[in-house]
């Protein structure tokens, strides 16, 4: 039986809203490293080269849990390590995050169009978490799901690392209702409301998701609410949660959503249109709090810029 290692707290502060790497050093059955620096330098310097490597060590900035650790000392397989890695500057997303309901357990935050909610490739520090940890002094804050970045409207963050998995659940078991809005063409030959079933595949290095045979793994219910000038405002339900699932279902009934740039053309990458973002909102989060019990609905403030007035 595989025996679990915990981790002891990182001896370094959250910097930018962003936790230090945390590295355990791994078996050397073959004896490649006798120091510590041994390591590091083979396992980083490909990436941000050896005398970032060797200058970190120099600094300090390379810690353990007695403080700073020196690029000679012996290699101990087990032992933790962490440090910060240096960001690179990120244009900030020009607008706030709004907060629809804070307590000691969570924090339902409005996202606007533009910031990811997570740290992931090169957006880091620009991203909903790191603000708000920020923002709110709320180092431990950490997300119950994610929402595309290109998608504004509600998220749920869990306030202490304790809860997080209870929210994260009720997500993973479909036991929030989340109503999502959107603005497309209106197309009366479309006969809605309609439930739509596909399979849709995401893969590694491709921006748009694609819809193939095969058994349906994304569900999505859409309405439409109303229709003005050749647009329509639509409800939709997501039963699952595919990557772009809304985004690719409302495509495929030739319906797909305003300023999308993947569907139906991948349009080729481009700074941000701050003036022009996806037309599509996560609008109301509904679920039973699994922690007190207690029935929640919230709803986002946010609208949707290309809806007529």
């Amino acid at each position: 039986m595989r025996r679990r290692h915990h981790a002891p707290p990182a001896p370094l502060p959250q910097r930018h809203g962003i936790d230090p790497v945390r590295l355990r050093l791994p078996a050397d059955p073959d004896g490649l490293w006798e120091t510590v620096g041994d390591h590091l330098l083979w396992r980083y310097a490909d990436a941000i080269g050896a005398g970032t490597v060797e200058a970190m060590f120099r600094e300090g900035r390379i810690v353990g849990t007695d403080g700073p650790v020196a690029a000679d000392e012996p290699y101990t397989a087990g032992r933790f390590l962490w440090f910060h890695r240096d960001f690179a500057a990120e244009e900030r997303v020009p607008f706030e995050i709004g907060i629809v309901h804070r307590d000691e357990r969570l924090v339902i935050a409005d996202k606007p169009h533009f910031l990811a909610t997570t740290p992931r490739g090169r957006h880091i520090t620009e991203t909903a978490v790191a603000r708000l940890r920020r923002d709110l002094e709320l180092p431990e804050l950490q997300p119950a799901h994610r929402l595309d970045r290109l998608t504004a409207g509600l998220v749920l963050f869990a306030v202490r690392p304790g809860d997080r998995g209870a929210y994260q659940t009720l997500f993973r078991d479909r036991q929030v209702r989340k109503e999502y809005e959107a603005v497309a063409p209106y197309d009366p030959a479309v006969a809605l409301p309609r439930t739509v079933r596909s399979r849709i595949e995401k893969e590694r290095g491709v921006l748009a998701a694609r819809e193939v045979a095969g058994e349906p793994n994304s569900e999505s219910r859409i309405e439409l609410v109303e229709h003005r000038g050749g647009l329509g405002r639509y409800r939709l339900l997501p039963a699952t949660g595919r990557t772009h699932q809304l985004r690719v279902h409302m495509n495929s009934l030739g319906l797909p959503i305003l300023d999308d740039p993947l569907y139906p053309l991948v349009l080729e990458a481009e700074p941000d249109d701050y003036a022009r973002p996806l037309q599509l909102l996560a609008r109301v989060l509904e679920f039973t709090d699994p922690v007190t019990g207690e029935p929640y609905r919230f709803e986002s403030r946010l609208r949707l810029t290309q809806w007529p007035r």
